[in-house]
């Protein structure tokens, strides 16, 4: 595939999780270091997203997603293209380091 043909995007997870029972706080805690050790970046609390490589790597994340829901809360997926990503505008705050440091432009996949 060349890099013209690329069409790289960002699968965005919104969740909100009970974590009032010890078997709640750990079923929150499986699903969030799911999201970690997948590739996905913290970027707001209970917001998390991740670069894709096409339609392809969407569908890929969307089964392994499927895979590892909780069975209590709600979660949401989002996926939207890098163009719509950067055109998102910060209102109070600062960037996360991530957000500074890489974009679609300067990732080697392999």
């Amino acid at each position: 595939m060349s890099q013209n043909t690329r069409r790289f995007m960002r699968m965005m997870v919104f969740f909100d999780l009970p974590a009032v029972t010890k078997a709640e706080r750990r079923a929150y805690t499986q699903f969030r270091r799911f999201l970690l050790n997948d590739g996905y970046d913290m970027i707001q609390f209970s917001v998390y997203g991740r670069i894709l490589n096409g339609n392809d790597a969407e569908e890929k994340h969307m089964k392994r997603l499927l895979a590892n829901l909780p069975s209590d809360g709600s979660i949401r997926v989002l996926t939207v293209t890098e163009k719509q990503y950067a055109s998102m505008k910060l209102l109070v705050g600062l960037p996360l380091f991530q957000e500074k440091q890489v974009n679609a432009s300067q990732i080697v996949l392999f």
